[in-house]
């Protein structure tokens, strides 16, 4: 099939409009949002229904023309980015992005792909529901990307991930039929749990529609506290007693480094220390559905014998919303001014939560050790044991030299990882980014129970090819 007879039997499922060929048109979809990753492509395709995604793959299926789904382009992996060949066709899920139904008495929502996160967590809301899925990104990622990813966030602690609160979906599969998975069911023990192979496939396997998500009751008081404490064995030692004095109510416990602050201080307008300097933070949420004045009682009575045994040397508690969004601002901040600073070395990674501190503390000093002056910026999600641990070198013209050595930064840190018993990917996903490291770090029987289930829905490798494996 030639270029133009491609095109034109795109355009005639979707509309001439929405066949996008033009450089200045497909350069934002090129590139992913850290600018690391580039690619090549022979247009951008913006069907509107499952309908329109279902005709645009059969194209490009009879075709052997590989296909890349786009979502909101924030992943951090490279999972949405073309190879620089130029064959691939890309798949933007942007106009599917209705809400189709909501479900109060079910407490479910039913979403397009292409919603983004933001919309769906405002359409829970004027319902008198709560969707927890909460990321810095919420602005601009789309609901297909994050059940890609098997996106986490900052309530992962209380709600869990997306794939915990995901009970039905709809798919386009890589031959272009159309799975149907839409189900608002709790119980359904019907053979295999199809939903969760293209949850955290990252496209691999077929492109999300449409999901069924569970809602919750709006948590209505809240209270939000900035403490400062001298290491993360201190904030493990703080998780649990937090979630043994309020249970469930705890909802978020982040963890940020005095460093990590820093760069939030220089580069984003009107951030303000809300406490004098310390080594360490952790930014703690507690919710529930009414009874603001007392968690926040009981947050004050919690610090008090924090406060008195050594474990927090400073805290300041939220009055209001006004001040929960500026503390909560300085945590979600951090990686825009990671990215306003420069290129760094990320890992986003995860651990036993009972063996996150000692993982720091041997990370820390082999990094150090085999990198000197090594700048490390670790935050992340101390409730759930997701740690972001990232690197470089504070001068631009060592940074330059510093980058092309991520492969050994990468082996060292994930040896550690591994040795500690934890993952080389937590929420961010595998994309482009990790694909040798996969291989190297999951058993071989596990990587060929993965290439099974892609050889089984993908024989031609046309879905999203080369990310994960």
């Amino acid at each position: 099939m030639t270029r133009e007879e491609l095109i034109g039997q795109l355009s005639a499922v979707v509309g001439e409009d929405h066949v996008l060929q033009r450089a200045e048109e497909m350069a934002p979809h090129l590139t992913d949002w850290r600018g690391r990753y580039h690619g090549a492509a022979r247009c951008l395709v913006r069907p509107a229904s499952t309908e329109e995604v279902a005709g645009v793959v059969r194209v490009c299926a009879a075709a052997g023309v590989p296909m890349v789904p786009k979502g909101g382009n924030t992943s951090l992996c490279g999972a949405g980015i073309p190879d620089l060949s130029g064959n691939a066709v890309m798949i933007s899920l942007s106009r599917l992005n209705r809400i189709r139904a909501i479900d109060r008495a079910n407490n479910t929502i039913t979403v397009e792909a292409g919603c983004l996160l933001k919309t769906v967590q405002d359409a829970a809301f004027e319902a008198g529901r709560y969707f927890p899925l909460s990321l810095a990104a919420e602005g601009s990622c789309q609901i297909g990307g994050n059940l890609s990813t098997n996106a986490g966030g900052v309530r992962v602690l209380r709600y869990g991930n997306i794939r915990e609160f995901t009970l039905g979906l709809e798919a386009v599969l890589p031959n272009g039929e159309v799975w149907d998975g839409l189900r608002g069911l709790r119980k359904d023990n019907t053979g295999y749990d199809l939903k969760q192979l293209f949850i955290g496939a990252e496209g691999t396997l077929g492109i999300i529609t449409a999901a069924v998500l569970k809602l919750f009751p709006q948590p209505r008081a809240i209270a939000t506290a900035w403490l400062a404490i001298e290491s993360p064995s201190v904030a493990v030692q703080l998780l649990g007693e937090l979630q043994s004095a309020f249970g469930t109510a705890l909802t978020a416990c982040e963890l940020v480094s005095e460093l990590s602050l820093n760069l939030v201080f220089k580069h984003i307008e009107g951030a303000q220390p809300p406490l004098s300097a310390s080594p360490w933070y952790l930014l703690v949420e507690l919710s529930a559905p009414d009874g603001e004045s007392e968690l926040n009682a009981g947050l004050e009575r919690f610090l008090e014998t924090a406060f008195d045994n050594g474990t927090v040397s400073d805290a300041v508690i939220a009055q209001n919303i006004e001040q929960t969004h500026k503390l909560w601002a300085l945590r979600e901040n951090i990686s825009e001014a990671e990215k306003k600073e420069g290129i760094s070395i990320k890992h986003d990674i995860s651990l036993p939560i009972s063996r996150l501190a000692e993982f720091v503390d041997a990370a820390d000093v082999a990094l150090t050790a085999a990198f000197p002056g090594v700048r490390i910026v670790a935050f992340g999600h101390v409730g759930d044991g997701n740690l972001h641990y990232n690197q470089s070198m504070p001068d631009k013209a060592a940074n330059a030299e510093f980058i092309p050595r991520q492969p050994e930064v990468n082996r060292l840190v994930y040896d550690l990882v591994t040795r500690f018993g934890g993952s080389i990917s937590a929420e961010h996903g595998i994309g482009q980014l990790k694909r040798r490291e996969l291989a190297t770090y999951r058993s071989a029987v596990e990587i060929n129970m993965m290439r099974t289930i892609k050889q089984a829905l993908d024989p031609n490798g046309i879905m999203n090819p080369g990310k994960v494996l």
